[in-house]
């Protein structure tokens, strides 16, 4: 294996503006090419918008979403890939040939449609259906998962993505700054991000609290230190309907140090070089060795109704 250069992204989406949207996207291909990077990771819905897809019925989301890989929008991407010659990861609703609706994600180069994950723990809209397996595929000789959002909340998704190869797990978010019963948690006023200049230290002080990153740094470099693996966090920043995001995509390494990290209030991307040595030399890989399924196996396994409630809707 030899190492691998990644992108990860965050910037302002526009609801339901994917001309728009795909334009800052190859904007942000060309800049992470030129950089050196191999593979750029947007967030989630990243092509479409996401929040804003709470309020629209299923005629208006059938209309919004995809076939994939026979959409426009796959097709651009593909342009983009082959013009820079560089992987791309973005995320977009979907919808098959029975009208069925799915959050999805999808990898993407010169070839095509390299993989698509459809979301297991799907929310935003009541339309939307499960997906119903986990995504381990090839990229550059290293094995890559796709997790979206709230998926990587269950931490058996990560542990099962892992067991099935991945050395390095996607993570496209639209997450933070919400309503939740943990302290701290609420959102923030979107009227500070009308003058973010004269704003920054409020944003910074609400983006970087308990109703963001110190939430976030509780539990996903977790996921990557546990699972000994390498996590490609992106968020939006900005404006995603009538909430405000605050960004700090990031990529985090097998020890579950952060590598690089969107520190902006802008559109930014930031690159780190992964390396095949600490997928095992880190801790999670000895501990992955050492465990004794027949200890949890009818435990984990057992039959179990999933209720999952999201505070903020």
């Amino acid at each position: 294996m030899e190492n691998l250069t990644i992108a990860t992204a965050q910037f302002e989406n526009r609801s339901g503006d994917k001309a728009y949207n795909l334009s800052v996207i190859e904007k942000m291909t060309a800049d992470a090419a030129a950089q050196g990077a191999q593979a750029i990771a947007f967030h989630e819905c990243s092509i479409t918008g996401y929040t804003f897809a709470r309020k629209l019925n299923k005629a208006q989301m059938l209309d919004l979403a995809e076939e994939i890989p026979g959409g426009p929008s796959i097709a651009t991407l593909t342009e983009y890939a082959r013009r820079y010659d560089i992987a791309i990861l973005a995320g977009l609703f979907e919808k098959d040939k029975d009208d069925n609706l799915y959050k999805a994600y999808v990898c993407v180069d010169k070839t095509g449609l390299i993989a698509k994950h459809r979301k297991l723990h799907p929310f935003i809209n009541p339309h939307l259906l499960p997906g119903t397996a986990y995504t381990v595929f090839d990229l550059y000789g290293w094995k890559c998962g796709i997790l979206i959002c709230y998926d990587n909340n269950i931490i058996e998704n990560v542990r099962a993505t892992t067991l099935l190869g991945a050395q390095v797990i996607f993570m496209p978010h639209v997450t933070m700054c919400t309503p939740s019963t943990r302290p701290g948690a609420g959102f923030v006023d979107p009227e500070l991000w009308k003058d973010k200049e004269a704003n920054t230290v409020l944003l910074r002080q609400e983006f970087d609290g308990l109703k963001g990153r110190q939430w976030l740094m509780k539990w996903l470099p977790a996921r990557a230190y546990d699972n000994a693996i390498y996590a490609v966090f992106a968020n939006p920043i900005g404006m995603d309907d009538d909430q405000l995001k605050n960004g700090c995509s990031m990529i985090i390494d097998p020890y579950g140090d952060i590598m690089a990290e969107c520190r902006s209030l802008d559109n930014e991307l930031v690159l780190a070089e992964l390396t095949p040595d600490k997928l095992t030399k880190a801790g999670g890989y000895r501990y992955i060795q050492a465990r004794k399924p027949e200890l949890y196996r009818d435990i984990i396994g057992a039959e179990h109704e999933s209720f999952q409630k999201v505070v903020w809707l």
